[in-house]
């Protein structure tokens, strides 16, 4: 566990670049320009696991990029925060523009998105399940870890870069929330390892919503986010249990996802 000094030397001290020890503060200039100088695109896995909404990534999942992630999640590198999150916040921008109620990632949104990301305040809803959130603040709904890794790590790395990515976008005059309405309902075992039919296998079902998080997720359309897509199966369950607990899902966004996924723009 990380202590609060810790967390107060990150912010303080002078430091070397977090992504590859280059000096340079919190990071030198190639690994913010690896977070930064990258088009967003429309991503998926295969095999796709079923229920996986539209899935937009910032940066590929290598070189500095991928240093910095790790840095972040496992070395408890902080002060990364901030930049993870304006590099998830430009996923969740294409998420929004790029999906849409009920979409999946081989077939078009129904319905457009711009009102749902709180583009267009006071839009008039349509019809159906989840309208009435249409008009309502966008919600970062993180994939959850488990709390045998939060204490391990010291921190919620997914839950950490969406609510710097909610302050980038309340900059740009979206209202957005980051409600922590997801928590894992079982065990599971560490996905490392595992190929994608058994990280489906080991996620299905795993996740719900907190008690009153139905209530939650009813104020606003909700774009899943997590650090990193490899199989998708992951955003697939979270996305299931916030559906399953009356949210709109209007698609997902993620900082990295491997070369390997198939780019669906």
């Amino acid at each position: 566990m990380r202590g609060w000094w810790q967390e107060i030397s990150d912010l303080v001290l002078p430091a070397d670049c977090a992504g590859c020890g280059r000096p340079g503060g919190t990071l030198c200039d190639r690994c913010r320009g690896a977070l930064r100088g990258t088009a967003v695109r429309r991503v998926e896995p295969s095999p796709a696991p079923p229920g996986l909404p539209v899935v937009h990534a910032a940066v590929d999942y290598v070189d500095e990029a991928r240093a910095v992630l790790l840095a972040h999640k496992e070395r408890g590198a902080l002060r990364l925060a901030r930049p993870l999150g304006e590099t998830l916040a430009r996923a969740v921008r294409a998420a929004c523009t790029g999906g849409g109620p009920g979409a999946g990632p081989r077939g078009r949104a129904a319905v457009g998105s711009g009102a749902a990301c709180g583009a267009r305040p006071g839009a008039r809803p349509g019809a159906g399940p989840g309208a009435r959130a249409r008009g309502g603040p966008l919600l970062l709904v993180p994939v959850p870890s488990a709390r045998r890794s939060v204490g391990a790590r010291g921190h919620d790395p997914a839950r950490r870069i969406a609510l710097a990515a909610a302050s980038v976008l309340r900059a740009d005059g979206r209202p957005v929330r980051v409600p922590a309405v997801l928590c894992q309902r079982r065990r599971v075992t560490d996905q490392s390892g595992l190929d994608a039919r058994q990280r489906r296998a080991n996620v299905t079902g795993a996740l719900g919503a907190v008690p009153g998080g139905g209530r939650l997720l009813v104020a606003g359309p909700v774009v899943v986010v997590d650090d990193l897509m490899t199989t998708g199966a992951s955003l697939a369950e979270a996305a299931r249990a916030v559906t399953a607990a009356g949210g709109l899902v209007i698609g997902a966004a993620v900082v990295a996802a491997p070369l390997t996924a198939t780019n669906r723009n």
